[in-house]
């Protein structure tokens, strides 16, 4: 057992100051005022210095994997690995669950990254499934992204739901002229800051995508429907008009990831589903894509979710800067990261909180050089993972 003392606890609605909490194997026992809390021998007290005490970061939409995995085009590292050396850098920011964000992807002209090849995608995810009966420091969950235009990709992803290895699943459209590559100068830029290539070439490119076959609508069906049957999450993605929100909300799905304008996000709210953002979009000052604002969305109270997207360390310091900078209640901030994607993908009732009888999952986050946030202790299904001190 575990005693947590001295610390500011990062509740749903606000921050408690001179409480305790119990830890007993894996579970949050009790949470009361400081000295009421019975304890023998057996118990370690942890000492919170001051600092506050939050629920693990639960990322739902992260790439990060796929740059451990394959760090150059012509590079690709053991996968048992890079799943090992990511979650160790994850809880360092935080992030007791990780969703996993392995794409589906045909082709792209980005980049070519060997770690979205079918193959590779299905060795990661079986690599993923493993995780659950074996030793790890972190939640480890598939959320595959399917790009409406791999055809062939339409059964495995069926299959890889009926044995329960997919946790949460999106809809991705990345056709230029669209969503999050609506401004087409936007898309040149994009593809030239990855490639040698002319505008020629990038006008055939584009002339590739827009007469290029789609998984038709029934199709897309079919996928959420067997995503419902077994409880699963499902997100649309760069969502750019209300036409498409009012499809994929049709679809079954709940959640609108990376909304392009505060109207787009204002709409998927209006329509009962969770919005989400990218955490480095808040430290950018705005997206590397030129589209919303995450910062000034929160603002508005048009986004629900905190992911990092392609940078792990962005969660936690997105939280205090938007407290900071834009005075918004730090309570409500941490709702981005823990409680919040805990219901988008309906793990709540274990998971994103601290309350009596929920897992312990929990950070203990202190500040240094006055006014920086560090994680110095991780503890996730009520075991400490993690241990920093920071010398002087």
């Amino acid at each position: 057992m575990y005693l947590i003392t001295n610390g500011r606890i990062i509740m749903e609605a606000a921050v408690l100051e001179g409480f305790d909490l119990l830890i007993k194997e894996d579970r949050i026992e009790q949470i009361a005022f400081t000295g009421e809390i019975s304890i023998d021998d057996h118990t370690e007290v942890i000492d919170a210095n001051g600092g506050y005490i939050s629920p693990g970061f639960i990322d739902l939409h992260s790439d990060y994997i796929e740059h451990m995995a394959a760090p150059r085009p012509t590079a690709l590292m053991d996968f048992q690995l890079s799943l090992r050396e990511a979650e160790k850098e994850l809880i360092s920011h935080g992030i007791t669950t990780m969703y996993h964000s392995l794409s589906l992807f045909k082709f792209t002209e980005y980049a070519y990254k060997p770690i979205r090849e079918p193959e590779n995608v299905k060795k990661f995810i079986d690599l993923i499934n493993n995780t659950h009966t074996s030793q790890h420091l972190v939640r480890h969950r598939f959320h595959a992204r399917f790009e409406i235009d791999n055809l062939e990709e339409v059964e495995n992803l069926k299959s890889y739901i009926a044995e329960n290895k997919v946790h949460l699943v999106s809809f991705m459209d990345h056709t230029p002229g669209q969503g999050q590559y609506r401004d087409l100068e936007m898309y040149r830029d994009t593809v030239k800051g990855y490639n040698n290539i002319s505008d020629a070439e990038i006008d055939s490119i584009i002339t590739r995508h827009l007469t290029k076959e789609k998984v038709a609508v029934e199709g897309l069906a079919e996928i959420a429907v067997a995503a419902k049957e077994n409880n699963i999450a499902i997100a649309s993605h760069d969502d750019d008009s209300i036409e498409k929100l009012e499809l994929v909300k049709g679809l079954g799905a709940g959640i609108s990831e990376f909304p392009i304008t505060m109207e787009i996000a204002k709409k998927a709210k209006e329509l009962g589903m969770y919005t989400i953002a990218g955490a480095p979009n808040v430290l950018l000052g705005g997206s590397h894509s030129g589209n919303l604002s995450a910062a000034e969305a929160i603002r508005e109270q048009a986004i629900d979710v905190l992911c990092s997207d392609y940078y792990p360390a962005a969660m936690l310091h997105a939280i205090f800067k938007l407290n900071k900078d834009y005075g918004l209640d730090l309570a409500e901030m941490f709702r981005l990261v823990t409680i919040n994607p805990a219901k988008a993908v309906k793990v709540d009732h274990e998971i994103g909180s601290i309350k009596e009888g929920k897992k312990a999952d929990l950070l203990i986050i202190e500040k240094i050089q006055s006014d920086f946030p560090a994680i110095t202790v991780v503890m996730v299904d009520g075991k400490i993972i993690q241990k920093t001190n920071y010398r002087m």
